[in-house]
């Protein structure tokens, strides 16, 4: 599908040649799309494998290429506080820009033949098919969008003529330089703070910790991208009190009480077997560390645990949104006129005691 230029990855740039005899077919060139900065000889990808050096011009190897489709709620992504309930058209491609050994989706994650993402298909069939489907909302998830950034950046642009909302589910590891466009047409993002020591990052996702707060950081005070986050909870890796304690704080303090934080629990796969999966006390436990924090909206994920997915009103302390695992049961949130412009900034309100709930709903 397409043609070449549909093909050309952005955000490069050629390496110079400092004895001066490179040609086309030998110089390198290097990304700039994510922190990996990779440096890339000919006819060799970088890091997250969908990016080629081909006679000296990056392309993208993953324009159009996704694994599939599926009909997912949104509460899957996880985000709870983005039009709840809703059915959202999820899709992804193959390949990371983090190697994280505890991967729960290493099978298109981690893999490397780019034909795993065999089914084609442009932004406007994307649309197309959301539409089939009644979905109001498209998903780019299971592996990391940033790294097939130039289709997601045309498929949110296409969303949005059509009236669909738009979500990505990352790891924030992407550039100032790129950052903006590609979360242009981005209603909601859901980030993976994988833990919160640069060691931890360095050494079991070969990432960095200060980019991803960087990028947390600029989604919240620049962009009006809705935001939640993430923590995968691995025993004995990232749950001990003290760096859960620093990572709420630092939640609370620079990004606000409000944005959404979800604790999912740990399951043995990919490098990481010999780790036991999270007991539900050890997920109580970050729970009411981000409680004790100030954060406002704690959940915990991967685990059937009653209430524990519920919206709680940090007004009154009666549940909103009630769900069953990723199911919305009951809802008591007010929504309001839009065009009543003497209410609060806010999209809903509790039904008991009228308290302002942070989220699009």
């Amino acid at each position: 599908m397409g043609n070449k230029m549909e093909r050309l990855a952005r955000w490069w740039h050629v390496v110079d040649d400092e004895s001066g005899t490179a040609t086309d077919s030998t110089c390198r060139v290097q990304c700039e799309l994510c922190p990996q900065s990779c440096v890339i000889s000919s006819d060799r990808s970088g890091f997250c494998n969908g990016r080629f050096n081909e006679n000296g011009t990056l392309r993208t190897r993953l324009y159009g290429r996704t694994t599939g489709l599926a009909i997912d709620p949104v509460e899957k992504k996880p985000l709870y506080h983005f039009y709840p309930g809703s059915p959202v058209l999820s899709l992804g491609t193959v390949g990371c820009n983090l190697s994280c050994s505890f991967c729960q989706n290493w099978q298109i994650s981690q893999v490397k033949s780019i034909e795993r993402a065999g089914v084609l298909l442009s932004p406007e069939q994307l649309v197309e098919i959301a539409k089939q489907h009644h979905c109001s909302c498209v998903a780019f998830t299971y592996n990391e969008p940033v790294i097939w950034a130039e289709f997601v950046i045309d498929a949110s642009r296409c969303c949005h003529q059509a009236g669909l909302k738009t979500v990505a589910v990352s790891n924030g590891m992407i550039n100032p330089v790129a950052r903006s466009e590609f979360f242009q047409d981005i209603d909601a993002v859901n980030i993976d703070l994988k833990g919160f020591t640069s060691d931890f990052y360095q050494e079991m996702t070969r990432g960095s910790l200060e980019a991803v707060q960087e990028t947390l950081s600029w989604l919240v005070h620049e962009s009006s991208v809705w935001l939640e986050i993430t923590t995968l909870l691995i025993p004995g890796k990232n749950d001990d009190t003290e760096q859960l304690t620093r990572m709420c704080d630092w939640i609370a303090q620079d990004l606000g009480v409000d944005i959404p934080l979800h604790f999912s629990a740990f399951f043995p796969t990919w490098h990481l077997t010999d780790v036991p999966e999270t007991p539900l006390s050890s997920l109580k436990n970050a729970k009411a560390i981000a409680l004790n924090s100030g954060i406002h909206y704690v959940y915990l994920g991967n685990v059937s645990c009653e209430h524990e997915s519920d919206t709680i009103c940090p007004g009154c302390g009666k549940s909103l949104i009630c769900r069953d695992y990723r199911r919305v049961d009951s809802c008591f949130l007010l929504v309001p006129d839009k065009k009543n412009d003497k209410l609060p900034d806010y999209d809903g309100f509790c039904s008991f005691c009228g308290y302002g709930i942070s989220g699009k709903f």
